[in-house]
């Protein structure tokens, strides 16, 4: 493979990580259209490349998360088991699926999450008291100088999802954040930047066990994913970094921006491919 190509993959890789790690996605969403529509490359190796690049993105942005206090662990762990069990079916039913089926479930994934986070852009989940109980999966946070307060809401509702997150992450090698992110937020009471770090730390042992199937199956280039997993890395840090130069409301924009704008290309290719 030319070196050209390869930096260009890197390049591509930076870009997804960086934006995957400030909207706490993982990247993957915006990585494998770019892999299977831009550059051509087969589906199943974009999205198996996607999985290693947001294994390697995901743990980054945790550690930049971690020593800010923005990982809600006990409730990672919580939703974890059901985020794994999601990923080991979605990534077996993979090979299973036409090119075709797989760009329609991804559009319309994206169209989904775009609504939820535009509909509910102006709900703020924090309350401005440092001494509230927050409960076993609550949590504190610091904004503008301020120790603000929030707690967990609908347990189950976030046990599904990331049920649901789990399995899209290993069909389409995304990262479970692209849903669980808009749902923690939107529905489940806890602050978009605590989403979206709590989702990266996630996001890692989700897609490691789908990324270990298409390596199994041959789907794997490994060129193209050294690449792109490579240049994800500073990509990640400097999307960690930015995130706490943005406003909230900015973030939640891009996010409902960015996933319109992919789910409009790859609902193009799906009909006219």
């Amino acid at each position: 493979m030319p070196s050209v190509d390869l930096a260009a993959f890197a390049l591509t890789g930076a870009l997804t990580g960086m934006i995957g790690a400030l909207l706490g996605l993982g990247g993957g969403v915006f990585l494998v259209p770019l892999l299977a529509l831009g550059f051509g490359v087969e589906p199943r190796t974009a999205v198996a490349a996607s999985l290693v690049a947001v294994v390697t993105s995901s743990s980054t942005a945790t550690m930049v998360n971690m020593r800010r206090s923005l990982v809600n662990v006990p409730l990672a762990f919580s939703l974890l088991l059901a985020t794994s069990v999601g990923s080991l079916a979605g990534s077996t039913f993979a090979h299973h699926i036409s090119t075709r089926a797989l760009y329609i479930i991804f559009a319309s994934t994206l169209f989904v999450v775009s609504l939820i986070v535009t509909s509910r852009s102006g709900k703020r989940n924090v309350i401005d008291d440092a001494t509230m109980d927050t409960g076993a999966l609550g949590g504190r946070i610091e904004e503008e100088g301020k120790t603000l307060s929030y707690r967990m809401k609908r347990l189950p509702v976030a046990m599904v999802v990331s049920l649901i997150a789990g399995g899209i992450s290993g069909l389409l090698g995304v990262g479970g954040g692209v849903i669980q992110v808009p749902v923690l937020n939107s529905f489940c009471g806890i602050p978009i930047r605590v989403a979206a770090a709590t989702s990266a730390f996630m996001i890692g042992p989700t897609a490691s066990i789908s990324a270990f199937l298409y390596l199994s199956r041959g789907d794997m280039d490994p060129l193209i994913t050294a690449a792109v997993a490579l240049g994800s890395l500073p990509g990640s840090i400097f999307g960690s970094w930015l995130s706490r130069h943005i406003a909230v409301r900015s973030i939640k924009g891009i996010l409902a921006t960015s996933l319109v704008l992919v789910a409009m290309r790859l609902s193009i290719a799906a009909f006219w491919m």
